[in-house]
């Protein structure tokens, strides 16, 4: 037991952490065969409280099954069936290695056995054509899952040395999304979007460097297959005098998505479709576009601009095809987020009803097919379409109703507005 030693020891004595002798601190307390001083009590007192006080990681419970995982897909993403099987499948597999090796480890302490079965990670490349729901998938399963989940953006990575963000800050999201936790970290999820633009801009191999291309690709390598990475908490060089913390992104899954524009060509002509000459037409290709991206192989994304390093570290391919007319219409209601119900709940915090026709509907599908963006193209269609009626409604508070039609999609009439009055007197 200690003792504060107020009177003068019978012998000089020192601290045994800091040195001083016992005259110039304040108070030496003695232990058995040691001393500490008020000072380095101190000390120890605030590095206890600075110190990072990571939660407790354990087995993951209740672990979501493909099924189930699908079935919440399903309530915000329309279509896109063997995308979301794909991806439901992976999750479902990720969070059994987490507990198997959890398991592994805790049986081999208690008895001393290891498991020699190694279960490694599927890393999942999702592509198709831009508004098929790729970046939706992603943020969905980000409501769902249990373990930490981030969506970085291929396109502002450089190669490390050069203005931009280095590979490591995707782990920095991640490790940010854990509460600053590393080992719940080490068992978390990344989707990194638009992969297709980090492609080499050739099929030869560089020989200079090249920043945002081949060397972001190869710096994704080690990353992808598993590593242990010095990371900044803070992200890169804002912060140059943070400490570093360590992370291993081997139990780390990695779904990557783009939408590899043009290679449907690549996939036609390998398959034997003429897309160059006098025969060639375009619309064979569209019309084959549905269900082209079900073919690719690995040497069709290298011929792409893919290096073969990061083609063979995304072993699972998931295609999403394009959205016909009916897809784009339950898009349009059936969803939980439908964006006609994010309308009507804008008016409906202005005391506002709003109705759609389903004239209205049809036209802004058969518009957003021409623009041949996906589903993204509805968004601006409505923006556009709603515009006045968002600048006039909080300025006249009369209306009780606002019936959208198909001319107001087009441009051509005002939406029809009920006031209060007319619609009381309508009864």
């Amino acid at each position: 037991m200690s003792k504060d030693t107020n009177e003068p020891p019978a012998l000089p004595q020192r601290c045994s952490f800091c040195g001083k002798p016992y005259g110039q601190v304040k108070r030496l307390f003695s232990g058995h065969n040691s001393f500490i001083c008020n000072e380095c009590v101190v000390l120890c007192s605030d590095l206890l409280q600075s110190a990072p006080d990571y939660e407790k990681v354990d087995e993951i419970h209740d672990v979501p099954r493909p099924a189930d995982i699908k079935n919440y897909l399903d309530q915000y993403v329309i279509g896109q069936e063997e995308a979301k099987r794909t991806v439901s499948v992976a999750v479902y597999n990720h969070y059994k290695r987490i507990n198997y090796k959890f398991k592994s480890r805790a049986k081999g302490k208690l008895n001393g056995e290891v498991d020699d079965v190694d279960l490694e990670k599927s890393n999942i490349l999702l592509l198709g054509p831009t508004g098929t729901g790729k970046t939706l998938i992603a943020r969905t399963l980000a409501r769902f899952l249990k373990v930490p989940f981030t969506i970085a953006d291929a396109t502002v990575l450089t190669e490390a040395g050069y203005v931009g963000e280095d590979v490591e800050n995707i782990l920095v999201r991640l490790f940010q999304a854990s509460n600053f936790n590393p080992h719940k970290t080490e068992r978390g999820i990344i989707y990194i979007d638009e992969l297709d633009k980090i492609s080499r801009k050739d099929g030869n191999p560089s020989i200079t460097r090249d920043v945002s291309g081949e060397g972001v690709q190869q710096g994704l390598l080690k990353i992808l297959e598993g590593t242990v990475s010095n990371i900044p908490p803070k992200g890169g060089r804002k912060h140059p005098e943070q400490a570093f913390v360590q992370i291993d992104t081997t139990n780390i899954l990695f779904i990557c998505g783009g939408a590899f524009d043009g290679l449907e060509k690549i996939i036609a002509r390998r398959l034997g479709s003429k897309v160059v000459g006098f025969e060639a037409k375009k619309t064979h290709i569209d019309d084959k576009a549905a269900e082209i991206y079900d073919h690719v192989i690995p040497a069709d994304l290298i011929e792409y601009g893919l290096i073969p390093e990061l083609v063979g570290r995304v072993p699972v391919a998931a295609a999403l095809r394009p959205l016909n007319n009916e897809a784009m219409l339950k898009i349009l209601t059936d969803p939980k987020n439908a964006l006609t119900k994010q309308y009507a709940k804008l008016m409906e915090m202005e005391g506002v009803k709003l109705t759609f026709e389903p004239e209205a509907l049809i036209k802004a599908v058969e518009i957003a097919v021409e623009k041949k963006t996906g589903a993204r193209a509805l968004r601006s269609i409505f923006e556009r379409a709603m515009l006045n009626v968002m600048f006039d409604i909080p300025s006249q508070p009369e209306i009780a109703e606002v019936i959208i039609t198909a001319e107001t999609i087009t441009g051509s009439k005002e939406p029809k507005m009920i006031t209060h009055a007319e619609k009381k007197k309508a009864g």
